[in-house]
């Protein structure tokens, strides 16, 4: 879930990361089966329902169901689900998955007090070239923002990476919502925007924990809030693509907490 405040920054002892990395598996085995479940026809809140089936029977609690943003009623959801032209935040309920589509699902679980948050977009059925290549653009625009997180580099480094790759394809980079550092709060210091200048901001130390979540437009970066207070979309109505992990900055580089690939907490 994109960042609308932060809190301070903290860093994560080994025991931490450790109960970080049982909430990361949850999601990771919850996005899974979101990824099996996408198909036309099928509703966003039938999606709802699954993740939380998931994430209970994990022993987990979701981060966002009944999460407050800013002036914002309590979300109602497990997960957010967005749709085409919806970047975040989307209310997961009876709209139908038509073919052509493309849905960005931002999946947080909390363990033991601590939380995972990651997203990822997927094309229902099949779907326009130009769709997939604004997929596909953001999950390596992810990437690349990952592969810059390690100690001693700086925020900007990610965001840089992020916003280079973005502009060189010929997409925009949403400004308004930008990732964060997670732990004992879905939503910490320091904020991690999707563009800037590399060799500025925070410096990155071992035992921080972030949620990189590159937002790419195809058209403008600006946006709008819906009346139901959370779900946010694109100024010009063009579509958008959302991914997102929870990462550990260690000394051997990113850790990323949200991935199945983790293999410490598998049981």
């Amino acid at each position: 879930m994109a960042s609308p405040r932060t809190r301070g920054i903290t860093l994560k002892s080994a025991k931490e990361l450790e109960l970080m990395s049982r909430a990361g598996w949850v999601v990771a085995q919850a996005k899974e089966r979101l990824r099996e479940a996408v198909a036309p026809g099928v509703t966003t809140g039938e999606l709802d329902r699954i993740a939380a089936e998931e994430i209970a029977r994990l022993g987990a609690t979701s981060s966002f169901k009944g999460y407050t943003g800013v002036g914002a009623p309590p979300f109602p959801g497990t997960i957010c689900a967005s749709v085409n032209e919806e970047i975040v935040h989307g209310i997961p309920g009876d709209r139908v998955l038509l073919e052509g589509d493309i849905v960005s699902l931002d999946v947080g679980a909390i363990v033991c007090g601590f939380h995972g948050d990651s997203a990822f977009t997927c094309a229902v059925g099949s779907v326009s070239e130009d769709r997939q290549r604004l997929i596909d653009a953001t999950r390596e625009a992810l990437r690349l923002g990952i592969a810059e997180a390690r100690v001693g580099a700086r925020i900007g480094d990610i965001s840089a990476a992020v916003e280079s790759h973005a502009i060189h394809l010929g997409y925009s980079v949403v400004r308004q919502y930008v990732g964060h550092g997670i732990g004992r709060q879905m939503h910490e210091e320091p904020q991690i925007p999707n563009y800037g200048v590399a060799g500025r901001g925070p410096l990155l130390r071992e035992g921080m924990t972030i949620a990189i979540e590159p937002m790419l437009n195809v058209g403008t970066w600006e946006t709008t809030q819906l009346d139901d207070g959370w779900t946010v979309v694109t100024a010009d109505g063009n579509v958008s693509a959302h991914f997102e992990d929870t990462i550990a900055i260690t000394s051997n580089g990113a850790r990323i907490l949200t991935s199945l690939d983790d293999l410490s907490q598998r049981s």
